[in-house]
């Protein structure tokens, strides 16, 4: 590990762990995060070509959010660095939301929107950080760059993807629902920042993008499926229309229920086998 790759993790590490801004804003001031996990991998990664190709033109590389945000600086892909995390949400929030059949649990829903502040908090913070060791960084998700399109293809899609920069970097692979199966499992949260700078990519310890989803390993799991309260996901994937409807309808039971402007659902992160691991075989019995 070199010291601008121990630097970059700490400060994704010393921010979840220290800063008050960690926090589901609940009477208990309970966190909302757990100890992250953070990868790196490169702009050049053949990985973010593949996904322009795949999801459609619209879809950008980390070269392209990079130059399209600062025009004067003359840069190569292979110059640039993808730092990407993982957020875990905390076990009160797995559990919590492990009971719940329809509507998430209040801890959930408050982790959905005050966790996302959070998750925006720290996209800020490493950008920040970044720029006080010299080098230019952008998030992409924060961007008046980053929009979202009705593909032909894949529905409702946007032009980047925490998701996919977490795969390329090496922290996780695809589950059945599309959740992002991690060492700490699908119950999480991502977040990227791309920077003029050159970090050792992460190394993928998996060779495919469902690697760590037993569905795809065994043909056995599927529980997802089952935990899905409007038949959004089924044996042939995600569907992204019937699972934002439902996640539109939670919008009044949680301002009724938990006296906020929320939604969630997480049905499919929780009370799986992989919730919070890479699951085994064992893990079905």
């Amino acid at each position: 590990m070199t010291d601008l790759d121990a630097s970059i993790r700490a400060m994704v590490f010393s921010f979840i762990q220290d800063s008050p801004e960690n926090t589901l804003k609940n009477q208990a001031n309970d966190r909302a995060f757990e100890e992250p996990i953070v990868g790196f991998s490169n702009g050049n990664d053949p990985l973010y070509q593949f996904y322009k190709r795949d999801i459609g033109e619209f879809y950008l590389t980390p070269l392209e959010i990079f130059s399209k945000t600062f025009p004067v600086v003359n840069i190569g892909a292979s110059e640039l660095t993808v730092v990407s995390w993982i957020l875990p949400h905390i076990e009160k929030t797995k559990s919590d939301n492990r009971e719940q059949t329809t509507y998430p649990s209040e801890r959930w829903a408050r982790a959905r929107i005050y966790g996302e502040q959070v998750n925006d908090k720290l996209r800020d913070h490493v950008v920040a950080g970044i720029k006080g060791m010299g080098f230019e960084a952008v998030a992409p998700m924060l961007s008046p760059i980053w929009k979202v399109y009705e593909d032909s293809r894949y529905g409702r899609a946007s032009n980047w993807s925490e998701r996919h920069a977490a795969y390329a970097s090496g922290l996780g692979t695809f589950g059945l629902c599309d959740g992002l199966i991690t060492r700490k499992g699908k119950a999480v949260r991502c977040g990227s920042v791309v920077a003029n700078l050159k970090v050792q990519p992460t190394e993928r310890l998996y060779d495919g993008h469902h690697a760590y989803c037993l569905f795809f390993s065994n043909v056995t799991c599927g529980r997802c499926i089952q935990r899905c309260p409007v038949g959004a996901i089924s044996e042939s994937g995600h569907d992204k229309n019937k699972c934002r409807k439902h996640l539109k309808a939670t919008e009044e039971f949680v301002k009724e229920n938990y006296g906020f402007e929320g939604y969630g659902c997480g049905m499919c992160q929780t009370d799986v086998p992989c919730e919070s691991k890479i699951p085994t075989e064992r893990d079905l019995h």
